[in-house]
């Protein structure tokens, strides 16, 4: 008999109805010569540090806590399910397990927790799907792996949870114990705090400045000058160039070329999903997830923007289907280009998120708006990627006037290609923005050494912007990066935290901001003990690059104008760290 233990009650249904397990028992289905039970998330996990000897109480002379043999206890919740699967693990008639909790890291120490809290010593197998469609399902069952051919990915995933432990409770003791006040301090949320000061410091001392450009005209062609500080520099240029001659001295033409999106991950996905419809990163993951448990997308929670290069019968199926389901993508002529998404080597745990079969046969009328969207947006973006490429003409020129030299650009599109995809898409949104980055601006044809008489100038004034708040898109985006904005899009990173985690995060300083929100007096940090708090320690803690290194997380939200340095002094006075 097999015992198949899932992360969730609903997947767990998923499975057993496809392994004929469909008698319902107390905690558990049965049949088939299967037993399928389930987790509720974690089940057990790392004892807090009373569990050790003597440090119940916080002391300042007890620090740092290092235990040398870690201990686990059971969540004081969650006895009930965990007592029913130690139950099951120890029947005499099961003898083997399959660990079919979440194919990822955080889904491995789930069940690993359990199986060595319990005792267990039955061989287990791995259940590895990306999907929860029936035939991924069988697949899987197909080609169960060993259980111990996941060591290091537990061994990884239990490394984070120690160092998760080892900075959260040293840090938080240290400090509450030094300012006599609790000072919850966490390797995730820290460095994302650093971030958010380092921005919101930035806000806050800038100084708007005005500026003042020329630009010189004859109602065909109009050039700027460089930016001026003083007014009156400006004006004497306005005035040396006004019904004048202005001379050609270069001219250039150039063709480029922009291709498509990648697929998404679950951050990409994320950061596209609030720009579009305004959700956070919490509610895009609850969305994407209910879509996956309904065997409509493929698994969310990845970091991967490539399919497995196995995947191209799929793929063509699935393309073939999107055009008679999407009204939006009806009449483009598409020769797909499918070999541009697949990439075996640039697939980790889980390949792209992207539509199943199911999802072609689903109306999407039966499913809440806002999962519809999300459907949608991973639909279109899988057409997106294996489209032509956008194709246009860029052209820049230069002016004499007046002694000084002014500059004009062009750009003409000369093929779609993907972009015509994505235009047609925003039409279908209820809130339509212009998209003025791809926009013709048309200049003449001109030539060195031509010349344009009678010009009109002028004069404009304006302030110099600051640095904008984050929005959870760029958040997100920060996150990826650790806050190194010199990283590409290209380059592999780590960044702060994983996809799965980033939108917990967000959340963690969004519920901060609100209750900052809802204070009608707030008790604030005295600047001298915020400073050493987030300079001195977090110095070398919440560096982002150190961070980065250790695969922390960062994560900075200011998604309302509220200052986010009061938003912070109010978390660190008393909210839950991680």
């Amino acid at each position: 008999m097999q015992l198949v233990i899932a992360e969730k009650p609903n997947v767990a249904m998923s499975i057993a109805a496809v392994l004929g397990a469909d008698k319902r028992q107390d905690g558990y289905m049965e049949g088939n010569g299967y037993l399928v039970g389930w987790c509720v998330g974690h089940l057990a996990g790392l004892a807090d540090a009373s569990h050790y000897g003597d440090y119940k109480k916080w002391r300042y002379e007890n620090l740092p806590i290092l235990p040398e043999t870690w201990q686990t206890v059971i969540a004081p919740d969650k006895k009930e399910p965990f007592d029913t699967l130690k139950n099951l693990m120890e029947r005499e008639d099961v003898t083997e397990l399959v660990c079919a909790t979440d194919a990822g890291r955080e889904g491995e120490l789930i069940f690993r927790f359990v199986y060595e809290k319990t005792g267990c010593q039955k061989p287990f197998y791995r259940l590895w799907i990306s999907s929860m469609e029936e035939s991924a399902i069988k697949k899987g069952f197909e080609d169960l792996r060993a259980g111990h051919d996941y060591d290091n990915l537990y061994q990884s995933a239990l490394c984070r949870a120690k160092a998760d432990w080892l900075i959260g409770i040293n840090a938080t003791r240290l400090f509450s114990v030094l300012y006599n006040h609790t000072l919850n301090v966490g390797r995730v949320q820290t460095p994302t705090l650093s971030l958010l000061v380092e921005r919101d410091n930035a806000i806050q001392s800038f100084e708007k400045k005005k500026y003042y450009v020329v630009h010189i005209g004859n109602g065909n062609l109009e050039a700027v000058s460089p930016p001026y500080t003083e007014k009156a520099e400006a004006e004497k240029l306005r005035a040396a160039c006004d019904g004048q001659t202005a001379t050609c001295t270069s001219y250039q033409k150039e063709n480029k070329t922009e291709n498509p999106p990648k697929l998404f991950d679950l951050t990409s996905l994320q950061r596209e999903a609030n720009r579009l419809y305004g959700y956070t990163a919490k509610q895009t993951l609850d969305y994407t997830q209910s879509l996956y448990e309904k065997k409509l997308c493929t698994y969310p929670r990845t970091d991967s923007q490539y399919l497995t290069d196995d995947m191209l019968p799929t793929v063509e199926n699935l393309i073939s289907g999107l055009f008679d389901v999407l009204t939006f993508a009806k009449g483009i002529d598409l020769p797909p280009d499918i070999p541009r998404i697949l990439n075996s080597k640039k697939v980790s745990d889980h390949h792209a998120i992207i539509p199943t079969a199911e999802a072609i046969k689903t109306a999407p009328a039966a499913l809440p708006e806002s999962e519809r969207n999300i459907l949608f947006l991973i639909a279109a973006k899988l057409l997106m990627a294996v489209a032509q490429p956008f194709e246009y003409e860029t052209v820049t020129a230069s002016f004499s006037c007046g002694g000084m030299t002014f500059a004009a650009k062009g750009k003409t599109v000369k093929k779609e290609g993907y972009k015509e995809l994505e235009r047609r898409f925003r039409s279908t949104l209820k809130e339509q923005t212009e998209d003025k980055k791809n926009k013709d601006v048309y200049l003449p044809e001109l030539s060195e050494g031509q010349t344009f008489p009678a010009m009109t100038a002028k004069l404009s004034e304006h302030d110099s912007t600051p640095p904008k708040p984050y929005t959870e898109d760029t958040l997100l985006s920060a996150m990826e990066r650790a806050g190194n904005e010199d990283i590409t899009e290209e380059a592999e990173r780590k960044g702060l935290g994983t996809p799965a985690t980033r939108a917990a995060e967000v959340m963690g300083l969004e519920i901060a901001i609100a209750d900052e929100l809802l204070a009608e007096a707030l008790q604030t940090l005295p600047q001298d003990r915020l400073e050493i708090v987030l300079l001195s320690y977090f110095l070398g803690m919440s560096d982002p690059e150190i961070a980065d290194q250790l695969n922390l997380v960062r994560r900075t939200v200011a998604y309302r104008r509220t200052s986010s340095l009061q938003a912070l002094k109010k978390f660190m006075e008393g909210q839950a760290d991680e």
